[in-house]
């Protein structure tokens, strides 16, 4: 085995330590946004969710009880367990101890993502918490690795780009016909600085682009399970493919943790030419350690039945766990792309009376398109849930001659917009402008926009990344009192 796939000793700790710091920024992310989306006030709130299910249903630690203190607490173990991962510390003591470092990572991600509802609603989620799940098994640094867990993530990767390849070409004929590119920058759910100019590269590039991305996820996936240097160079093409994703927009961790499963492709001996450094000699894994690692291996083996018949379906899931552990889950992204990019722009004023000259001041998203003028940020691998949800809400939209038509709002929605009117701080913080410092405003709405990336000749001019313009109200003017019972 070793001879086929190659010495795994250095790869293992590349995505050890990758795999570390992705879980520190997801614990991050729950220390900074889970309060004021899901905490005891906040718009969803977890208390009332975990009133409805079972541990049984969604396994987690709040299933005991729940509090911001409590949740406060699992996000700075969460932090601190990240960060003795990162530096090695784990694998500086027995085998037990690397291990129960992961699987408390694990369960703890776990306890927060299966009470998160829509704000933790994303695929990335479940690849987190798979990809912790067997790292644990992979052992600390003196001791020998196995290939098993490497093969079951090697798998992982592989559902998560032929999944994705699939999905596309069954879904969307723009994928079949190499056109999506044409609206993909424009329409993706958070651009960075550099979308714009994607968008504007010439129309065969584009297509090219679109050549090239379903020859990473259609058939380079295959490679990953063929002898060295062919693994190498599968896992060399789906990293350049991820990197160019992560310089185009803004997806959370999950090019990143792709990258990080990208590496267990390769062996030690392709990555010494870019990483020249003396292997240490490994201790033996003992007989208990063995054992569990075959039990692991059969169990992934069970799992992956449905997983597997799942790529091969017509009714294809994307982004589907079949247990709530999220273990050997389907993935997928993308399947759709959208031709047109519209836009919910709240705003709010102070005015006792609103009417045709009443003036209204927009509240800015962190990264979410507002401001024509301001350059689109990089947040990735920083998550900003509250930006990806807003995104989400146009489509359940329908645009006319006469203008929208809303098919009902969200209740957390109702609750983000009461909770403007309250100027509560902690709601205020996932902002990045409130234009309502002194006293908060009497009325909100939220207009319905569609958005355009300006031309070059536009961009010269003007300075502008966006035009937009009214398309419809999305929320006629509301006040406090109206939403009070939300």
């Amino acid at each position: 085995m070793a001879a086929y796939f190659g010495d795994v000793w250095l790869v293992r700790l590349l995505f050890q330590r990758s795999l570390a710091a992705i879980y520190l920024i997801a614990f991050i992310v729950v220390l900074r946004q889970f309060k004021p989306l899901l905490g005891e006030r906040g718009l969803l709130p977890a208390p009332h969710f975990l009133e409805r299910v079972t541990f049984r249903d969604v396994p987690s630690l709040f299933c005991w009880r729940y509090s911001d203190r409590l949740l406060t607490i699992v996000g700075w173990v969460g932090v601190t367990l990240s960060a003795v991962a990162v530096l090695g510390l784990s694998d500086m003591g027995p085998i037990w101890l690397s291990l129960a470092t992961w699987l408390v990572l694990w369960f703890l991600y776990l306890s927060i993502a299966n009470i998160g509802q829509k704000f933790y609603g994303f695929g990335w989620e479940s690849m987190l918490l798979e990809a912790g799940f067997f790292t644990a098994f992979m052992g600390p640094a003196h001791v020998r690795p196995s290939l098993i867990p490497i093969l079951v993530l090697r798998w992982m990767l592989f559902r998560t780009e032929f999944g994705a390849g699939l999905i596309k070409l069954r879904h969307d004929s723009c994928w079949r016909d190499l056109t999506c590119l044409y609206y993909h920058y424009e329409t993706q759910p958070l651009p960075n600085q550099l979308s714009w100019y994607f968008h504007r590269q010439p129309k065969w590039m584009h297509r090219s682009s679109v050549v090239f991305s379903h020859f990473v996820q259609v058939i380079v996936p295959f490679g990953l399970f063929a002898p060295q240097p062919i693994a190498a160079i599968a896992g060399l093409l789906i990293v350049v493919h991820q990197l160019l994703l992560i310089v185009s927009g803004n997806y959370s961790w999950l090019n990143w943790l792709t990258v990080a499963l990208g590496l267990l492709a390769f062996s030690d001996s392709t990555l010494a030419i870019l990483i020249p450094v003396a292997l240490p000699h490994a201790m033996s894994r003992p007989l208990w350690f063995e054992v569990v690692l075959y039990v692991l291996a059969v169990a992934a083996v069970l799992l992956s039945i449905k997983p597997a018949i799942n790529l091969f379906s017509r009714n294809q899931l994307m982004n589907y766990s079949w247990n709530p552990f999220h273990l050997i889950n389907a993935y997928g992204a993308f399947g759709s792309v959208t031709r047109v990019r519209y836009e919910i722009v709240i705003e709010g004023t102070d005015e006792i009376v609103h009417n045709n000259r009443t003036r209204w001041q927009e509240y800015e998203f962190k990264a979410k398109p507002g401001d024509p003028r301001r350059m689109p940020p990089q947040f990735a691998p920083y998550h900003l849930r509250l930006d990806w949800l807003m995104w989400f809400l146009p489509f359940a939209v329908s645009v006319g001659e006469s203008g929208v038509y809303v098919h009902g709002y969200e209740l957390w929605f109702m609750r983000f917009l009461r909770k403007l009117l309250e100027n509560d701080p902690a709601t205020l913080k996932l902002l990045r402008a409130n234009p309502f410092h002194d006293a908060p405003p009497r009325f909100v709405r939220a207009e319905f926009y569609q958005y355009r990336y300006t031309t070059w000749r536009e961009r010269k001019e003007t300075g502008a990344w966006w035009e937009r313009r009214v398309v419809g109200t999305y929320m006629p003017p509301i006040s406090l009192a109206q939403l009070r019972k939300v």
